[in-house]
C-alpha cells in the first residue's frame, strides 16, 4: 500500500485537564497526529470566533500529514485522536469541543461516503480552515472547483467593493 497524503483542520476551544488552553491543546494534537503518520507541515494557530451559539474563541490550525491509512481508516483514527482529548460525538452539534479534527483534502481527490466526504464540504465558506491551510498548502486544489486553497483563501478575505 502506497501513502497517502491528507490535509487536517484543528481546532479546539475548551481548556484540557493536563494539556492547557487550547492553543496548547492544538499544539499537543500536532504530535498526536504523528502517531498516525508523518507530519509534513503545521500552519500557524490562528484565533476565531465561535459558529453556532459557542461564546468561546477556537484556535485553530491546519497540517499535512502523509501515511497509509484509506480515508476511512484515517477518519477513525483521528476519531480515537478526539475521544483520547475528550471529545464526545453525542449531544448539541455546536457545543464547546476539547479538540475537533476534519479531513480538508486527500491527495487521491474526492471521497463520499455516508460518514466522510473529501473535501470537506464547508471548506470553501471558513476563513478559519481556509487561511491556515493555504498558509502551509497554498498549491493544493480543491478537485470541485480546481482552484488552489491561495485562491480560494483570497476570495473569501478580500475586501468586498464598496457599491456607488
Amino acid at each position: 500500500m502506497s501513502a497517502d497524503t491528507y490535509l487536517i483542520a484543528l481546532g479546539s476551544n475548551m481548556r484540557v485537564p493536563g494539556l492547557g488552553l487550547p492553543r496548547e491543546v492544538v499544539r499537543t494534537a500536532f504530535s498526536a497526529l504523528g502517531d498516525i503518520g508523518d507530519v509534513l507541515g503545521v500552519s500557524p494557530i490562528i484565533a476565531s470566533a465561535p459558529i453556532g451559539p459557542s461564546q468561546r474563541t477556537y484556535a485553530n490550525a491546519a497540517a499535512v500529514i502523509e501515511c497509509e491509512l484509506a480515508p476511512l481508516a484515517l477518519l477513525d483514527a483521528i476519531q480515537n485522536i478526539e475521544r483520547e482529548f475528550g471529545r464526545s460525538h453525542r449531544g448539541q452539534r455546536w457545543r464547546a469541543r476539547p479538540l475537533d479534527l476534519d479531513i480538508i483534502l486527500w491527495s487521491g481527490g474526492i471521497w463520499a461516503s455516508d460518514r466522510l466526504s473529501i473535501p470537506h464540504p464547508r471548506m470553501r465558506e471558513r476563513r478559519f480552515v481556509l487561511g491556515p491551510a493555504a498558509a502551509i498548502a497554498p498549491t493544493w486544489r480543491d478537485p470541485l472547483s480546481g482552484l488552489f486553497l491561495s485562491q480560494l483563501n483570497a476570495r473569501l478575505t478580500r475586501p468586498l467593493a464598496l457599491s456607488r
